[in-house]
């Protein structure tokens, strides 16, 4: 028996190797050689559905890895994974470039929201990078910046005739990486910064899973996912800073205290901070209160510390420091449901003038359920319904916001969310091959959403004896396993499987 658990163990290794090796080599190749955006999206999809195929292999494979050396491998493999991202500079998107010029206006001194970068008080700053001149400025995705002519200046940075969106935690991160950045450096600095937060954030899922005694092969679910190189690393999307922010956040909620949970709010009110999206975590952050005094305890120190991280910018800033938030929703969509991809499954189904209040509606009746029936001590599963959720009624058109859902299925293992982040990455790889029709939006989030429902509906059903109850087996443990504990120690087993479906 033991010859032949060995050998199993042993084949377990080879296959996830082999996945892992197969991974990193696909992902290097898509970030070196592949086709880019704008050249041919259909191309670069396949790049795209390969890694994906191989990620799907390699955490299929590591369920059987011997559990004693798991952490070293879905280390090992991140790290491999999130150099993958450096081999190139940006492929498909141009955000990198804002930053690095928001950067760059706040070391001189000035507020990043009081000038876009078309603004002519700005010209003592541009530099031949990020505002090219002559030929160069006909290569598709370079913006004017002023009249047409032989040596008229472009800019890499899109949407120059507006202010900056970004929020002051990620203002704060752009002035760092500026101030500690050699000249020259380019877009280089963000993408080690964004490899080196993806890192961050392995870890601080690999704590937060040991410190409650689950299996540590679920931080693969974020460690090697294809998002992660393509999206946090090479696109250097600041996304990844406050997906760091909330899962720290999410791990200390979790812990028993006031105190802890005073904690966790402030690294929650950062991630809201740096890009605003997080605010989905909150509703599970509050899984099961029922004393006013347990919420307040979260949520007052994260709106304090949203309102304090704005405050040095409103002092230094001559006008809003919202910027051009206001402008971006008008822009995507959001707030006109007959525009664009926006609410596309629900528009679906419904008139287009009942999209939004039906989305406000479903999206409170989920936040509702969370804070009633979810676990406090998986706040992350509540998390994760809600932000799961959103995306598939929001059905967003960029990838990278998908970033969020990957770390808490790292959490929480239902990896059937997954799903949700693929269909972002077909709708804005393919979307300019298919002149952004609603009709992909809606295959793509039609089919995640379905996936949902289907493993909602199995894992309801009782598991058979001696079969895995959960996505991924457990670690062997010093400590008791879930099933030998006593009934009290299981008081949120129910919950658990309730809030994941």
């Amino acid at each position: 028996m033991k010859a032949l658990s060995a050998r199993f163990a042993s084949a377990a290794t080879v296959l996830t190797l082999a996945a892992l090796t197969a991974l990193t080599a696909v992902l290097a190749l898509t970030v070196r050689d592949g086709d880019r955006l704008g050249d041919d999206p259909v191309g670069l999809f396949w790049w795209y559905a390969a890694s994906w195929a191989l990620f799907a292999a390699a955490v299929a494979a590591v369920r059987r890895f011997p559990g004693r050396r798991v952490v070293w491998l879905v280390v090992a493999g991140g790290v491999a994974v999130a150099v993958t991202g450096l081999l190139g500079p940006p492929r498909t998107s141009t955000d990198s470039y804002r930053y690095a010029w928001d950067g760059r206006v706040q070391a001189a001194g000035i507020s990043p929201y009081d000038h876009t970068p078309r603004d002519p008080a700005l010209t003592r700053l541009r530099d031949p990078w990020l505002f090219p001149t002559g030929a160069v400025c006909r290569t598709p995705g370079l913006a004017p910046i002023a009249r047409a002519g032989a040596a008229s200046p472009c800019t890499r940075i899109n949407r120059p005739g507006v202010h900056t969106v970004y929020p002051p935690v990620a203002e704060a991160y752009f002035l760092a990486v500026d101030r500690l950045s050699p000249v020259g450096a380019r877009h280089k600095p963000l993408q080690i910064g964004a490899a080196l937060i993806s890192l961050g954030v392995t870890g601080a899922l690999l704590l937060v899973l040991r410190r409650r005694d689950d299996d540590l092969r679920k931080a693969a679910y974020w460690a090697w996912c294809p998002a992660v190189p393509l999206e946090a690393v090479n696109n250097a999307h600041i996304d990844v800073l406050g997906v760091l922010f909330a899962v720290a956040g999410l791990g200390a909620v979790a812990s028993r205290g006031p105190a802890r949970r005073a904690v966790g709010g402030v690294l929650i009110g950062a991630a809201v901070a740096t890009k605003l999206m997080p605010a989905v975590v909150l509703p599970g952050a509050l899984s099961g209160v029922r004393r006013f005094r347990d919420a307040a305890a979260v949520l007052l120190p994260a709106a304090a510390l949203v309102v304090l991280s704005y405050l040095p910018y409103v002092f230094l800033s001559r006008g809003s420091v919202f910027g051009y938030l206001g402008g971006y929703v008008e822009e995507e969509g959001y707030d006109a449901s007959s525009a664009g991809s926006r609410y596309a499954l629900l528009r679906l189904l419904l008139p287009d003038s009942w999209a939004l209040p039906v989305l406000v509606l479903a999206v409170a009746g989920v936040t509702l359920y969370v804070m009633r029936s979810g676990d406090p001590r998986r706040p992350w599963s509540g998390a994760l319904l809600v932000t799961g959720w959103s995306f598939v009624l929001l059905t967003p058109g960029y990838s990278w916001y998908a970033l969020l859902l990957v770390a808490l299925v790292a959490l929480d293992g239902r990896w059937e969310w997954l799903g949700v982040a693929l269909a972002g990455a077909a709708v804005y790889v393919l979307g300019p091959a298919f002149g952004f029709q609603q009709a992909l939006t809606n295959l793509a989030y039609g089919s995640a959403a379905v996936l949902v429902l289907v493993m909602a509906g199995i894992r309801r059903r009782p598991a058979p004896a001696g079969k895995w109850g959960d996505p991924v087996p457990r670690l062997a443990s010093a400590e008791p396993a879930a099933e030998e504990r006593q009934p009290e120690e299981l008081s949120g087993t129910v919950r658990d499987s309730e809030v994941g479906s």
